[in-house]
């Protein structure tokens, strides 16, 4: 049965759909032998499907990573510009796995990698609202009024937003300690809440997706999720 080439990639393992994409946008997919082009299908039974001029692993154990993401690394397979990526932890993993989601560079804490599309596309797509929660150290005049407002709905540049929950943790004068929950996974969305109420974030880490906890994880350091882990995420991502 044909389906769309990212479709059948991401299946597979190779990317997720928005990455394998931009590989075919690259060039660097080919089926019987032509350079595929964005929209092409293909029937994985039938076609030479080659990435970077190997075939398609056949289909394998999904595989289901925690990483506590140090800061200073970017959440993507590779960067032009050679700088470090959440893969240069992965030392020893037996799967060619991506972000679920992303962590901006000076961001920390839980990211999952995987190589199961299905699970990453539910995790991230707005409409599931999968929590996140973050521990962020914040500094501003008004912190009490910054946590009100927090807890309200923000104009930001992209629409309007509003974090889930706000918890005021540690509060020393114009310095504190916030916990924030939100479902979006818009780009930079808790530093962009923070700074619309008037707070510059110090310090953002990220302790918890769909109810799954950081735990005592060291930064800089995975481990693959249990059997249990992965049925949790599944229920937050509403996967049947």
């Amino acid at each position: 049965m044909e389906e769309r080439l990212q479709k059948i990639l991401s299946a597979r393992g190779v990317a997720s759909r928005r990455e394998a994409e931009a590989m075919i946008q690259a060039g660097r997919v080919t089926v019987n032998g032509a350079t595929a082009v964005l929209g092409m299908k293909a029937d994985e039974e039938t076609d030479t499907i080659l990435v970077d001029g190997d075939p398609l692993a056949g289909p394998s154990q999904r595989v289901y990573i925690m990483l506590n993401k140090p800061r200073g690394c970017l959440c993507t397979r590779r960067d032009e510009k050679g700088r470090a990526t959440v893969l240069d932890y992965l030392a020893g993993c037996r799967a060619r796995v991506w972000p679920v989601g992303r962590l901006d560079m000076n961001s920390e804490g839980l990211l999952l990698l995987t190589d199961d599309g299905e699970f990453t596309n539910a995790l991230t797509h707005p409409s599931r609202e999968v929590e996140k929660v973050y521990t962020v150290r914040v500094e501003g005049a008004d912190i009490s009024g910054a946590v009100k407002l927090l807890g309200e709905t923000l104009e930001l540049e992209d629409g309007q937003a509003k974090a889930k929950r706000v918890r005021l943790l540690k509060d020393d004068g114009a310095r504190a300690i916030l916990e924030i929950t939100v479902t979006e996974g818009r780009k930079h969305l808790v530093r962009r809440l923070c700074a619309a109420a008037g707070l510059e974030v110090k310090r953002l880490i990220r302790v918890s997706e769909g109810g799954l906890p950081l735990g005592d994880l060291r930064t800089g350091c995975w481990r693959e999720l249990t059997e249990k882990e992965v049925r949790l995420l599944r229920r937050a991502a509403g996967i049947r």
